[in-house]
């Protein structure tokens, strides 16, 4: 038995497009009903109940499927490829799709709350408050969050990309003690499944078990986004936010919340970063660049300060105040990821200028970082 798995209170768990649908689109009932009865199982033996779950855990499920599920509905042949027609079938297909969570759920005496997010709602300060609050509160509620990519209003520079990713994420923000990726593999192979030779890799400890590993590309169903290539970076994400991971298909989901040695099994970092700039990190696309010269570089880096005007030397990118950006050192390598308190617009008329000299020209409100050290993370 896997004892981390077990001592879990907390877990998030993250179910594919292709468990949950048929490959012509629509949802597929019965597998959605497996997946609950696995969440809504008793806890393992010997696992202490928790004080608010009459299950013994907390359960965040981030659930796929709500492009695929409006495809039927709709009368589209397959996955459309333009982001208008995909937003079309998410707005059809989320409605449906946590429908069927609620009633699933409500057989086992629990409430659903939907969470839909964008990145934007997870890397400014009030808004990353804001959904760790509304997941907490639904948590000591006892309803189950059922966490989305709000696919109807995602463009293509504010999405997350995948659910994996999403996932991972999620199970940072609310201090997951276990992050469960199911999907129709599984487990982590060393090459296609289906071809001679190839064999399931039990654990990975380090990058060094992943040296060789054919990950592959998209899944094989047509109707997600992601494949495996996703779910091993999304346990990259989680554990090293100190986070384990198990991956493994959705009809083992009961075995592997159990704890027995099914799927992959990856082994957490032992030191968990701060939460907020994990985020920024790992779920944020930079919107510009900001070159420093080398006593910037020293600063930010090595002394861990704020970025200030007099620094900066060049800006690249079309971006607005609050804005992640990456900030490069003299050969263009990023070396922080940060939010800009400035528009790309004002900038070049303060580059190379102190504060002070900016508050005395311009005002008091010319007097700020660039980037201050509370918004910025080093890659």
């Amino acid at each position: 038995m896997r004892d981390a798995v077990t001592a879990a209170r907390r877990v998030v768990v993250k179910i594919g497009s292709s468990s949950l649908t048929t490959a012509t689109g629509g949802l597929a009932d019965e597998r959605l009903d497996a997946l609950v009865d696995a969440l809504g199982a008793p806890p393992p033996a010997g696992a202490a109940p928790a004080s608010r779950t009459a299950d013994g855990r907390e359960v965040v499920l981030v659930s796929s499927g709500a492009i695929a599920a409006g495809l039927a509905p709709l009368g589209l042949a397959r996955r459309p490829r333009d982001l208008a027609t995909q937003q079309a079938a998410a707005s059809v297909g989320q409605g449906l799709l946590i429908g069927r969570y609620a009633a699933a759920f409500a057989r086992h005496g629990r409430t659903v709350g939907q969470v839909l997010l964008t990145v934007d709602d997870v890397t400014r300060r009030a808004h990353y408050r804001n959904a760790y609050r509304t997941l907490r509160k639904l948590l000591d509620l006892r309803a189950v969050p059922i966490v989305n990519e709000n696919d109807t209003v995602a463009t293509e520079e504010i999405r997350f990309g995948d659910n994996d990713r999403l996932a991972a994420l999620v199970a940072a923000l609310v201090d997951a003690d276990l992050l469960v990726l199911l999907s129709d593999v599984d487990a982590l192979w060393t090459g296609d499944p289906s071809r001679p030779g190839s064999r399931r890799i039990a654990e990975v400890r380090d990058e060094a078990d992943l040296a060789g590993v054919d990950i592959g590309g998209t899944g094989r169903s047509g109707v997600g986004t992601g494949g495996m290539v996703t779910k091993v970076e999304a346990a990259r994400i989680a554990t090293g936010f100190g986070i384990p991971v198990v991956l493994t298909s959705a009809t083992q989901a009961v075995a592997a919340l159990a704890g027995e040695p099914v799927g992959t099994y990856f082994h957490p970092s032992l030191r968990r970063p701060a939460a907020r700039l994990f985020w920024l990190a790992h779920a944020t696309s930079p919107r510009g660049r900001l070159h420093l010269d080398p006593g910037a570089v020293a600063a930010v880096v090595g002394r861990r300060k704020s970025l200030l005007p007099a620094g900066i030397t060049a800006v690249d990118g079309a971006f607005t105040a609050g804005d992640p950006v990456d900030l490069v050192d003299t050969s263009g390598a990023p070396v922080a990821r940060g939010l800009v308190n400035y528009d790309a617009v004002e900038l070049p008329g303060l580059l190379g200028r102190s504060t002070a000299d900016l508050a005395a020209a311009l005002g008091p409100a010319y007097e700020r970082e660039v980037v201050h050290r509370d918004d910025l993370v080093l890659l």
